[in-house]
């Protein structure tokens, strides 16, 4: 019996990790192509499975879209939490860390949501989520407000300055580099604070 369960254990890891391996070798083509380009028989061939192997597991391309998405999301939801630290200039770091390694992601992922069924619902709780975290990481060092009009004000600019393209804006337009960014980003915020941002 216990040879069984081991039996019935081992194959059910070793089908989550081809699972995990198909969503790695989808990953590593959506930060460099299209989604309407991406082809499931390239994606299995870097996987080192077939493609009825893909089609079984996820269903097709949308399937396995939305299910390397929602692996995604969970992983940047644990990602930035880490992110919220004691003070807001190490909070930014953190942040530009994060989207350094993210941000072109995140925006691509919300750029070809609508091509995908499904994946909207996704991108709008990211969305949802990046508003939350702004709100929870700098409401202890936002500045007085005379009422709720301009703190609402107020957390609506953190939201707008904290987004993922006012950092592509920093970084590529403006052709800043990390540190350069974090101090942008906070000059931007120091106006909306209690305590000077740039402080480290």
């Amino acid at each position: 019996m216990k040879s069984r369960q081991y039996r019935m254990t081992t194959r059910a890891d070793a089908v989550e990790l081809t699972g995990e391996r198909i969503i790695d070798a989808m990953l590593a083509r959506l930060r460099s192509t299209p989604y309407e380009r991406i082809r499931l028989e390239d994606v299995a061939s870097d996987a080192g499975v077939t493609q009825q192997t893909v089609i079984r597991r996820f269903g097709g391309k949308p399937g396995l879209m939305t299910a390397t998405v929602e692996r995604e999301l969970g992983r940047i939801i644990r990602a930035r939490e880490e992110a919220a630290q004691s003070t807001p200039f190490e909070t930014i770091h953190a942040l530009v860390d994060h989207y350094e390694y993210y941000g072109a992601l995140i925006l691509k992922t919300y750029s070809e949501a609508p091509l995908v069924p499904g994946l909207p619902k996704i991108a709008a709780q990211g969305r949802a989520f990046h508003v939350d975290w702004c709100r929870r990481a700098f409401a202890g060092h936002l500045r007085p407000a005379p009422d709720e009009v301009s703190r609402r004000v107020d957390l609506a600019q953190v939201i707008a300055i904290c987004d993922a393209t006012t950092w592509r804006i920093l970084r590529h337009d403006g052709g800043l580099d990390p540190t350069e960014t974090e101090h942008a980003l906070a000059e931007l915020l120091r106006p909306l604070l209690t305590v000077d941002a740039r402080d480290d």
